[in-house]
């Protein structure tokens, strides 16, 4: 079974075995990584978050957890520069840096292992996590409350003041979702650094996790693009033209799509 298989396998899993799909999605990457072993390891991290939590119902044990975490110095990365290592699981585990998705992805395992209900929330721009009912969200880097005024805040510095909060940008993410978050980071991550061939698995694998759109097409036609493969990028414009619905792109996508005609063909 290849990873990408072992990924989506974990996802038809009741309820998905979310971390795990996560450590296969590594594996693409780094193909020393032995996930159960990962596994069998974040099963000493669980004891040592344990030891550091209040004696309090486990509804209210979401904030102390994430403020256990940072104590044991899982931080967001500081390195100015966000590179692929702090979106892939085994890595942040490791070094304890990484980006919010990242750092969300091991509290909401350690969450599961202790019976402290938790979800992952959509957050433009900086992945968040609730408490299921609660009147706040939090922060996965260190745990702090965000209330809708602090969201709304966070949203202008990720969108602009224009953008107005709505019930769309708070959405719950399920399993799903969030390793199809995790997959655009890393795509845009590994192209950034100029790794188109890792950026291609990750542009892959976003379109088989869920139903395929106008952005995740244009994101894989662009890395097909940086690849010098015509024959994928023409596919992936084609496809992305069937859901395009703006006069303007269209136009763009079509012309795109008459200068790969004059590519000439490979044998």
């Amino acid at each position: 079974m290849s990873p990408r298989q072992a990924c989506l396998q974990c996802l038809q899993r009741e309820p998905p075995a979310l971390f795990e799909a996560a450590l296969w999605i590594a594996v693409e990457h780094d193909d020393s990584l032995q996930p159960t072993q990962v596994l069998s390891e974040l099963h000493s991290l669980q004891l040592q978050v344990s030891a550091g939590l209040p004696a309090l119902p486990a509804r209210e044990l979401a904030q102390p957890l994430l403020r256990r975490l940072a104590e044991l110095d899982f931080q967001e990365d500081d390195e100015g520069v966000t590179r692929p290592r702090h979106a892939l699981l085994h890595h942040v585990l490791r070094s304890r840096r990484g980006q919010p998705l990242t750092l969300a992805l091991i509290a909401l395992e350690l969450a599961r292992r202790l019976e402290i209900p938790l979800q992952g929330v959509n957050f433009p721009g900086h992945f968040l996590l609730r408490v299921p009912g609660a009147d706040h969200l939090l922060d996965p880097c260190g745990g702090r409350r965000l209330y809708t005024r602090d969201c709304r805040e966070h949203l202008y510095r990720q969108l602009g003041s224009g953008v107005e909060l709505s019930a769309a940008h708070l959405q719950t993410a399920d399993a799903s979702d969030m390793l199809r978050r995790l997959s655009r980071n890393l795509r845009l991550l590994h192209l950034q650094h100029d790794e188109p061939e890792a950026a291609l698995k990750d542009a892959e694998r976003v379109l088989q996790l869920g139903q395929p759109n106008l952005a995740d097409h244009l994101a894989r036609a662009d890395v097909y693009q940086r690849l010098d493969c015509p024959q994928g990028e023409r596919y992936d414009l084609e496809r992305a033209l069937l859901f395009c619905e703006e006069e303007g792109l269209r136009l763009q996508l079509s012309q795109r799509l008459r200068n790969l005609a004059r590519v000439p063909a490979v044998h």
